[in-house]
Protein backbone atom coordinates (compact mmCIF):
# COMPACT_ATOMS: atom_id res chain seq x y z
CA UNK A 1 0.00 0.00 0.00
CA UNK A 2 2.93 2.16 0.88
CA UNK A 3 4.29 1.56 -2.35
CA UNK A 4 1.25 2.40 -4.48
CA UNK A 5 0.86 5.59 -2.70
CA UNK A 6 4.65 6.66 -3.26
CA UNK A 7 4.04 5.70 -6.62
CA UNK A 8 0.52 8.06 -6.70
CA UNK A 9 2.18 11.18 -5.09
CA UNK A 10 5.29 10.73 -7.43
CA UNK A 11 2.71 10.73 -10.73
CA UNK A 12 0.57 13.65 -9.32
CA UNK A 13 3.97 15.68 -8.68
CA UNK A 14 5.23 14.69 -11.90
CA UNK A 15 1.33 15.47 -13.65
CA UNK A 16 2.05 18.94 -12.35
CA UNK A 17 5.50 19.52 -12.63
CA UNK A 18 4.34 19.22 -16.88
CA UNK A 19 1.59 21.74 -16.09
CA UNK A 20 4.12 24.10 -14.88
CA UNK A 21 6.32 23.66 -17.48
CA UNK A 22 3.56 24.01 -20.43
CA UNK A 23 2.25 27.09 -18.63
CA UNK A 24 6.20 28.45 -18.54
CA UNK A 25 5.69 28.57 -22.41
CA UNK A 26 3.69 31.44 -24.24
CA UNK A 27 2.60 32.49 -27.25
CA UNK A 28 3.97 35.95 -28.49
CA UNK A 29 3.50 38.85 -31.25
CA UNK A 30 6.74 40.01 -31.68
CA UNK A 31 6.58 43.61 -33.76
CA UNK A 32 10.48 45.64 -34.29
CA UNK A 33 8.76 48.21 -35.15
CA UNK A 34 5.66 50.37 -36.05
CA UNK A 35 5.73 48.88 -39.90
CA UNK A 36 5.59 45.55 -38.24
CA UNK A 37 2.53 46.07 -36.30
CA UNK A 38 0.73 48.14 -39.13
CA UNK A 39 1.46 45.13 -41.47
CA UNK A 40 0.25 42.36 -38.68
CA UNK A 41 -3.15 44.38 -38.41
CA UNK A 42 -3.73 45.33 -42.03
CA UNK A 43 -6.59 43.83 -43.62
CA UNK A 44 -5.89 41.23 -46.33
CA UNK A 45 -8.73 39.25 -47.31
CA UNK A 46 -6.97 35.67 -46.37
CA UNK A 47 -9.04 35.17 -43.00
CA UNK A 48 -6.17 35.52 -40.56
CA UNK A 49 -8.14 35.81 -36.77
CA UNK A 50 -6.89 37.85 -34.17
CA UNK A 51 -8.08 37.29 -30.54
CA UNK A 52 -8.35 40.20 -27.83
CA UNK A 53 -8.43 39.40 -24.38
CA UNK A 54 -10.99 41.94 -23.05
CA UNK A 55 -9.30 43.03 -19.82
CA UNK A 56 -7.11 40.18 -19.84
CA UNK A 57 -9.28 37.34 -19.98
CA UNK A 58 -9.86 36.80 -16.09
CA UNK A 59 -10.57 33.08 -15.02
CA UNK A 60 -10.64 31.12 -11.99
CA UNK A 61 -7.90 32.30 -10.31
CA UNK A 62 -6.40 34.83 -12.61
CA UNK A 63 -7.53 38.38 -12.28
CA UNK A 64 -8.94 40.65 -14.97
CA UNK A 65 -6.67 43.50 -15.97
CA UNK A 66 -3.37 41.50 -14.37
CA UNK A 67 0.05 40.43 -15.90
CA UNK A 68 -0.50 36.92 -14.49
CA UNK A 69 -3.88 36.42 -16.57
CA UNK A 70 -2.01 37.63 -19.93
CA UNK A 71 0.39 35.20 -19.35
CA UNK A 72 -2.05 32.58 -18.33
CA UNK A 73 -4.00 33.65 -21.33
CA UNK A 74 -1.06 33.47 -23.66
CA UNK A 75 -0.28 30.22 -22.57
CA UNK A 76 -2.98 29.20 -24.38
CA UNK A 77 -3.47 31.32 -27.61
CA UNK A 78 -1.72 34.26 -29.45
CA UNK A 79 -4.15 37.35 -28.19
CA UNK A 80 -3.89 40.89 -27.25
CA UNK A 81 -4.89 42.77 -24.50
CA UNK A 82 -7.80 45.77 -23.86
CA UNK A 83 -6.59 46.99 -20.62
CA UNK A 84 -8.20 49.76 -18.22
CA UNK A 85 -5.83 52.50 -16.73
CA UNK A 86 -7.06 54.55 -14.11
CA UNK A 87 -5.72 57.16 -11.74
CA UNK A 88 -5.05 57.06 -8.20
CA UNK A 89 -5.23 59.69 -5.71
CA UNK A 90 -1.57 60.84 -6.57
CA UNK A 91 -1.70 60.27 -9.94
CA UNK A 92 -0.31 57.10 -10.57
CA UNK A 93 -1.68 55.02 -13.32
CA UNK A 94 -2.77 51.44 -12.39
CA UNK A 95 -4.65 49.11 -14.27
CA UNK A 96 -8.40 48.49 -12.70
CA UNK A 97 -11.74 49.06 -14.79
CA UNK A 98 -14.08 50.13 -12.39
CA UNK A 99 -13.40 53.51 -10.38
CA UNK A 100 -14.29 51.61 -7.39
CA UNK A 101 -11.94 49.14 -5.66
CA UNK A 102 -14.55 47.05 -4.29
CA UNK A 103 -16.22 44.46 -7.20
CA UNK A 104 -12.23 43.23 -8.09
CA UNK A 105 -10.05 44.04 -4.94
CA UNK A 106 -9.79 43.54 -1.35
CA UNK A 107 -10.51 47.56 -1.19
CA UNK A 108 -13.20 49.23 -0.80
CA UNK A 109 -13.96 52.71 -2.20
CA UNK A 110 -12.93 55.21 -4.45
CA UNK A 111 -9.37 54.34 -6.48
CA UNK A 112 -9.23 58.39 -6.79
CA UNK A 113 -9.39 58.48 -2.84
CA UNK A 114 -6.09 56.17 -2.51
CA UNK A 115 -2.48 57.00 -2.99
CA UNK A 116 -0.80 54.16 -5.33
CA UNK A 117 1.49 52.79 -2.64
CA UNK A 118 -1.81 52.66 -0.44
CA UNK A 119 -3.73 50.45 -2.86
CA UNK A 120 -0.68 48.50 -4.60
CA UNK A 121 -0.72 46.54 -0.98
CA UNK A 122 -4.37 45.10 -2.03
CA UNK A 123 -4.73 41.59 -3.64
CA UNK A 124 -6.57 41.29 -6.60
CA UNK A 125 -9.77 39.45 -7.00
CA UNK A 126 -10.37 36.95 -9.48
CA UNK A 127 -13.74 36.45 -11.91
CA UNK A 128 -15.57 34.36 -9.13
CA UNK A 129 -14.82 36.66 -6.81
CA UNK A 130 -12.09 35.07 -4.42
CA UNK A 131 -9.25 37.23 -3.58
CA UNK A 132 -5.97 35.98 -5.13
CA UNK A 133 -2.23 36.72 -4.56
CA UNK A 134 -1.86 39.28 -7.14
CA UNK A 135 -1.86 43.07 -6.39
CA UNK A 136 -2.80 45.80 -9.10
CA UNK A 137 -0.25 46.26 -11.61
CA UNK A 138 1.01 50.18 -13.13
CA UNK A 139 0.49 50.73 -16.61
CA UNK A 140 4.10 50.98 -16.66
CA UNK A 141 4.49 47.70 -15.89
CA UNK A 142 2.13 46.29 -18.44
CA UNK A 143 4.20 48.09 -20.96
CA UNK A 144 7.70 46.67 -19.69
CA UNK A 145 5.61 43.09 -19.79
CA UNK A 146 4.23 43.77 -23.29
CA UNK A 147 7.53 44.48 -25.58
CA UNK A 148 8.03 41.31 -27.38
CA UNK A 149 4.68 39.69 -26.28
CA UNK A 150 2.24 41.00 -27.58
CA UNK A 151 0.31 44.52 -27.99
CA UNK A 152 -1.88 45.75 -24.99
CA UNK A 153 -5.11 48.41 -26.24
CA UNK A 154 -5.63 51.56 -23.76
CA UNK A 155 -9.31 52.03 -23.29
CA UNK A 156 -10.29 55.53 -22.48
CA UNK A 157 -10.74 55.75 -18.86
CA UNK A 158 -9.83 58.90 -16.39
CA UNK A 159 -6.29 59.33 -17.56
CA UNK A 160 -5.79 62.26 -19.64
CA UNK A 161 -4.81 61.56 -22.98
CA UNK A 162 -1.55 63.30 -22.78
CA UNK A 163 -0.89 61.10 -19.97
CA UNK A 164 -0.98 58.02 -21.69
CA UNK A 165 0.75 59.62 -25.27
CA UNK A 166 3.52 60.66 -22.78
CA UNK A 167 4.31 57.71 -21.21
CA UNK A 168 3.68 55.56 -24.55
CA UNK A 169 6.06 58.02 -25.95
CA UNK A 170 9.05 57.36 -23.18
CA UNK A 171 8.92 54.12 -23.39
CA UNK A 172 9.40 54.58 -27.01
CA UNK A 173 6.01 51.65 -27.19
CA UNK A 174 4.39 52.65 -30.19
CA UNK A 175 4.90 49.55 -31.74
CA UNK A 176 2.95 47.54 -29.34
CA UNK A 177 1.19 49.58 -27.42
CA UNK A 178 -2.33 51.45 -29.14
CA UNK A 179 -5.23 53.57 -28.35
CA UNK A 180 -8.97 53.12 -28.36
CA UNK A 181 -10.40 56.34 -29.52
CA UNK A 182 -13.97 56.91 -29.19
CA UNK A 183 -14.40 60.02 -32.13
CA UNK A 184 -12.16 61.53 -34.73
CA UNK A 185 -10.98 64.11 -32.39
CA UNK A 186 -9.49 62.05 -29.89
CA UNK A 187 -7.60 60.42 -33.22
CA UNK A 188 -6.35 63.88 -33.95
CA UNK A 189 -5.17 64.77 -31.15
CA UNK A 190 -2.65 61.35 -30.75
CA UNK A 191 -2.43 61.58 -34.28
CA UNK A 192 -0.57 65.17 -33.92
CA UNK A 193 1.43 64.38 -30.67
CA UNK A 194 3.29 61.64 -32.74
CA UNK A 195 2.52 60.01 -36.18
CA UNK A 196 3.52 56.76 -34.99
CA UNK A 197 0.24 56.88 -32.87
CA UNK A 198 -2.10 53.03 -33.50
CA UNK A 199 -5.73 53.44 -32.95
CA UNK A 200 -8.11 50.91 -31.94
CA UNK A 201 -11.35 52.97 -33.23
CA UNK A 202 -15.19 53.02 -32.20
CA UNK A 203 -16.79 53.23 -35.47
CA UNK A 204 -20.64 52.39 -35.10
CA UNK A 205 -22.02 54.37 -38.04
CA UNK A 206 -21.84 55.75 -41.16
CA UNK A 207 -21.29 59.48 -39.72
CA UNK A 208 -18.33 58.19 -37.18
CA UNK A 209 -16.70 56.69 -40.36
CA UNK A 210 -17.36 59.92 -42.65
CA UNK A 211 -15.85 62.04 -39.35
CA UNK A 212 -12.74 59.84 -39.47
CA UNK A 213 -12.32 60.34 -42.77
CA UNK A 214 -12.27 64.05 -42.45
CA UNK A 215 -9.77 64.04 -39.88
CA UNK A 216 -7.39 63.22 -42.72
CA UNK A 217 -5.40 60.48 -40.88
CA UNK A 218 -3.90 57.80 -42.46
CA UNK A 219 -6.18 54.95 -42.47
CA UNK A 220 -2.70 52.57 -42.55
CA UNK A 221 -2.77 53.93 -38.02
CA UNK A 222 -6.26 52.42 -37.50
CA UNK A 223 -5.50 49.18 -36.61
CA UNK A 224 -8.82 48.06 -35.48
CA UNK A 225 -12.36 49.26 -35.64
CA UNK A 226 -14.80 47.89 -33.73
CA UNK A 227 -18.40 47.86 -35.07
CA UNK A 228 -20.28 46.53 -32.03
CA UNK A 229 -21.19 43.98 -30.01
CA UNK A 230 -23.00 42.35 -33.02
CA UNK A 231 -23.53 41.97 -36.85
CA UNK A 232 -26.37 44.22 -37.82
CA UNK A 233 -27.33 45.12 -41.91
CA UNK A 234 -25.84 48.93 -41.00
CA UNK A 235 -22.69 47.53 -39.43
CA UNK A 236 -21.84 44.87 -42.29
CA UNK A 237 -21.75 48.06 -44.83
CA UNK A 238 -19.32 49.31 -42.50
CA UNK A 239 -17.56 46.97 -42.54
CA UNK A 240 -16.89 46.45 -46.31
CA UNK A 241 -15.86 49.66 -46.43
CA UNK A 242 -13.19 49.29 -43.83
CA UNK A 243 -11.64 46.08 -45.30
CA UNK A 244 -11.95 48.36 -48.73
CA UNK A 245 -9.18 50.66 -46.73
CA UNK A 246 -7.15 47.93 -45.53
CA UNK A 247 -8.44 48.21 -41.55
CA UNK A 248 -9.57 44.57 -39.58
CA UNK A 249 -13.13 44.92 -37.68
CA UNK A 250 -13.60 43.76 -34.41
CA UNK A 251 -16.75 42.17 -33.11
CA UNK A 252 -17.11 42.84 -28.92
CA UNK A 253 -18.11 39.07 -27.68
CA UNK A 254 -18.26 40.55 -23.98
CA UNK A 255 -21.48 41.84 -23.57
CA UNK A 256 -23.25 39.13 -26.00
CA UNK A 257 -22.20 36.23 -27.32
CA UNK A 258 -19.95 35.58 -23.99
CA UNK A 259 -23.46 35.66 -22.29
CA UNK A 260 -24.08 32.76 -23.71
CA UNK A 261 -24.88 29.82 -20.83
CA UNK A 262 -23.77 27.26 -22.90
CA UNK A 263 -19.87 26.41 -23.74
CA UNK A 264 -20.57 25.09 -27.16
CA UNK A 265 -23.29 27.65 -28.16
CA UNK A 266 -20.70 30.36 -27.20
CA UNK A 267 -18.62 28.19 -29.63
CA UNK A 268 -20.53 28.48 -32.45
CA UNK A 269 -20.92 31.74 -31.79
CA UNK A 270 -17.24 33.06 -32.36
CA UNK A 271 -17.33 30.96 -35.40
CA UNK A 272 -19.91 32.42 -37.00
CA UNK A 273 -18.45 35.74 -36.12
CA UNK A 274 -15.56 35.11 -38.15
CA UNK A 275 -17.76 33.14 -40.87
CA UNK A 276 -19.38 36.60 -41.04
CA UNK A 277 -16.55 38.61 -41.93
CA UNK A 278 -14.95 39.62 -39.25
CA UNK A 279 -11.75 39.21 -38.13
CA UNK A 280 -11.06 40.12 -34.50
CA UNK A 281 -12.90 38.91 -31.75
CA UNK A 282 -13.34 40.94 -28.36
CA UNK A 283 -13.91 38.61 -25.21
CA UNK A 284 -13.92 37.90 -21.52
CA UNK A 285 -13.50 34.44 -22.32
CA UNK A 286 -9.91 34.28 -25.10
CA UNK A 287 -9.35 30.72 -24.36
CA UNK A 288 -12.38 29.65 -25.23
CA UNK A 289 -12.34 31.65 -28.23
CA UNK A 290 -9.15 30.50 -29.36
CA UNK A 291 -9.98 26.85 -28.71
CA UNK A 292 -13.29 27.53 -31.14
CA UNK A 293 -11.87 29.52 -34.05
CA UNK A 294 -8.17 27.81 -34.26
CA UNK A 295 -9.52 25.36 -37.44
CA UNK A 296 -10.58 28.67 -39.09
CA UNK A 297 -6.99 30.17 -39.28
CA UNK A 298 -5.62 30.26 -42.92
CA UNK A 299 -3.00 27.46 -44.34
CA UNK A 300 -0.55 30.13 -45.11
CA UNK A 301 -0.41 33.76 -44.24
CA UNK A 302 2.37 36.39 -44.04
CA UNK A 303 1.37 37.78 -40.71
CA UNK A 304 2.77 33.54 -38.80
CA UNK A 305 6.33 35.67 -39.08
CA UNK A 306 5.41 37.58 -36.45
CA UNK A 307 4.31 34.92 -34.15
CA UNK A 308 6.64 33.09 -31.79
CA UNK A 309 6.82 31.30 -28.22
CA UNK A 310 8.32 32.40 -24.94
CA UNK A 311 9.60 30.29 -22.28
CA UNK A 312 8.87 32.47 -19.39
CA UNK A 313 11.32 32.11 -16.06
CA UNK A 314 10.41 30.84 -13.61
Amino acid sequence: MKFKKAVSIFFALFILAICQAEAQTIHTLKFTNVSDTKSYFHYTGDHFIIISGHRGGATAHFPENCIATFDHTLSHTPAMFEIDPHLTKDSGIVLLHDPQLDRVTTGQGKLNAHTLAEVRSLYLKDADGHATSYHLNTLEEAIHWSKGKTIINLDVKDVPLVMKAELVKKEHAFNYVMFTIHNAKEAKFFYDFDHQSLFSAWILTESAFEDYKAAHIPWSNFLIAYIGPKFTPENKVLMEKLHKLGVMVMIGAAPSYDKLADASQRAEAYRQIINDGADIIESDRPIEVGEAVKQLYPAKSAKYKYWGKLKLKN
